[in-house]
């Protein structure tokens, strides 16, 4: 199990990978942050980019917050990062 520190930013225009910069990931996310639709569409999100199931990803705390800290199922840290880095190439 692979643990990231994840920022947020809700209600962007699109979901998209910013940067991953002093092993913390900044994410902008297409959804409010009400009734956990940010956190949902964030799962979502990283399951598509990292290949996995939305089962393997566990937000473990700051569920109401914008820093979050993520548990990542089925991947190296080293294969996450190389999922990141793509995303950020594009």
């Amino acid at each position: 199990m692979v643990r990231l520190q994840v920022h947020i930013q809700p209600n962007a225009s699109q979901n998209k990978i910013v940067s991953y910069d002093n092993c913390v990931l900044k994410v902008r996310i297409a959804a409010p942050p009400v009734e956990g639709k940010a956190n949902r569409k964030l799962i979502e999100f990283l399951s598509g980019i990292l290949d996995l199931a939305k089962s393997n990803i566990y937000i473990e705390s700051g569920l109401s917050g914008k820093r979050k800290i993520i548990s990542v199922a089925g991947l190296t840290e080293n294969q996450i990062v190389e999922h990141i880095e793509k995303q950020i190439n594009k």
